[in-house]
């Protein structure tokens, strides 16, 4: 009989769990669909296109790489490729890769956004875009274009302007790399939305970048200083940083030249 009532108190005790269990939980989706509710209605939401697959750049979008995802609109209207707009990309090319599941965004796609215009639409949020004086050599023989990305090199000269001694002037020139992985917003006044309609390439004297605030200050800084600014042309799917780049002065390339030519020899016949 005691254990009748011990099994009947068990299933009861058990029933009774399950059933406040299932309260509770109802009580928190109740709880959490308040909050997603109360943060759609403050921030928004939005159906933007994602891709279906990984992209490499210069891929030509087709309606089969697309699908659609709904996202909060904060941070993103302006920015991602609504699902409406999906006829303004489908044909163009990738100007950048992108994994499976990113979302599409109007700078992934070579010319941008073409309802909108002005350069102010192509910065991301966040980053600031800034002019240096930058042409022919110094611009890889003119050859940076748009949506490139370029490391930023400069050379100062430390020496006493008081010196009339050009060896020691020369001795006291020093080059370090400034930036890495930089995005070139433009060319002269030339933009990607230009470039994609193909008006014809043109000579220029200055190059837009994409920075932080912080690296525009730097950028700024070396203009007022008249450091020579130099820009190095990376392939469009090379995201790698160097981590330690040493400064660069006179002593430094008499001191590692040959070195350095070594190991150009020993990568060149190992890459045969």
């Amino acid at each position: 009989m005691k254990r009748q009532i011990v099994l009947i108190a068990s299933l009861v005790a058990g029933v009774l769990a399950a059933v406040l269990t299932r309260f509770y939980l109802n009580a928190k989706d109740a709880e959490v669909r308040q909050i997603r509710e109360s943060f759609n209605r403050r921030y928004g939401r939005m159906a933007v296109l994602v891709l279906k697959r990984d992209l490499p750049s210069g891929t030509v979008l087709q309606m089969s790489d697309l699908g659609g995802l709904d996202v909060p609109e904060i941070g993103m209207r302006g920015q991602a490729v609504e699902e409406n707009d999906w006829r303004s990309v489908v044909g163009r090319k990738l100007a950048y890769g992108r994994k499976a599941k990113d979302v599409l965004l109007w700078s992934d796609i070579e010319g941008g956004n073409p309802s909108v215009t002005g350069l102010s639409a192509d910065v991301k949020k966040a980053m600031r875009a800034v002019s240096i004086n930058c042409s022919g050599a110094a611009s890889v023989a003119g050859m940076v274009k748009p949506n490139d990305h370029v490391d930023v090199i400069g050379t100062f000269d430390l020496s006493d302007p008081s010196s009339k001694q050009s060896g020691a002037k020369a001795k006291s020139l020093v080059t370090c790399t400034i930036l890495q992985n930089v995005l070139v917003l433009a060319t002269g006044s030339q933009t990607a939305k230009m470039q994609a309609k193909e008006f014809g390439a043109s000579a220029y004297s200055t190059v837009t970048l994409e920075v932080t605030p912080r690296e525009a200050e730097m950028l700024a800084f070396t203009e007022q200083i008249k450091g020579r600014l130099v820009l190095t042309l990376r392939n469009r799917n090379d995201t790698h940083y160097e981590r330690e780049l040493p400064q660069v002065n006179f002593d430094k390339i008499v001191g590692e030249i040959s070195e350095l030519n070594e190991k150009r020899q020993q990568q060149k016949y190992t890459n045969r």
